[in-house]
């Protein structure tokens, strides 16, 4: 896709609503912009991309921040403590509500995704969300790059899985997760204190717990779930 097809289809995004995958557009777009501007020998059209460039990044990061705003803006509608060794906390019975028809955007901030348990909580929440919201088409994550070869692999084969049910999954690799959370775009904010990684593994492989992690043991932690009516502007 060109520079400016990805550009129209970030305004697009962008306007309808779909503010997180605009974010990814206008970042790629204005990055391949800036390839040909390098190679642009006019003055008067090299500026005109320059300006173009800085336009589109800066509406990029005002969606950003627009963001990091929510949880701060947020009114706390749930808290939940789980006991450490409690069952009963399976994603769909702490969250699952919380993930609807209203949603079609999710940006997950996750601090370790590159150990195979890690992996297949990432798994399970998109199988949670893609049952849940039918109308989901977008589905973002920022998290700590690994060297481990399975983490890309993971994350290609999970994309190839959600592009079959027409939803886009992107991966961001940041350096700090400050906070663990679930963002919505039908503004609810889900903070979990150990992110998607509260629970205990099941010692023998054919226990309850191996597939219904509501039969799982967890460990102890608090779980906020926020509502912020605002939307990005």
């Amino acid at each position: 896709m060109s520079a400016t097809e990805l550009l129209m289809k970030a305004v697009d995004f962008d306007k309808s609503g779909r503010r997180m995958e605009a974010i990814k557009l206008y970042e790629e777009g204005a990055n391949l912009l800036a390839r040909t501007a390098q190679d642009q020998t006019d003055p008067a059209k090299k500026r005109h991309y320059e300006a173009k460039i800085k336009e589109y990044r800066s509406r990029a990061q005002f969606l950003k921040d627009q963001l990091k705003k929510l949880s701060s803006l947020g009114e706390v509608k749930d808290k939940i403590h789980i006991v450490e060794n409690s069952k009963g906390h399976s994603y769909r019975s702490v969250f699952g509500k919380y993930l609807n028809v209203a949603v079609n955007e999710i940006l997950l901030e996750e601090s370790y995704l590159e150990k195979y348990h890690q992996l297949t909580n990432l798994v399970m929440f998109c199988e949670l969300a893609v049952s849940n919201c039918s109308n989901l088409k977008f589905i973002s994550v920022r998290t700590a790059k690994s060297s481990a070869p399975e983490q890309m692999e993971a994350f290609r084969q999970l994309q190839e899985s959600l592009k079959e049910k027409g939803i886009s999954f992107s991966v961001e690799f940041v350096d700090h997760i400050h906070d663990r959370q679930i963002i919505l775009s039908n503004g609810y904010i889900v903070k979990i204190g150990r992110g998607l990684d509260y629970f205990k593994k099941v010692e023998n492989k054919f226990s309850l717990g191996i597939n219904d992690y509501d039969f799982r043991e967890c460990k102890e932690c608090n779980v906020d779930v926020l509502f912020c009516p605002e939307n990005i502007r």
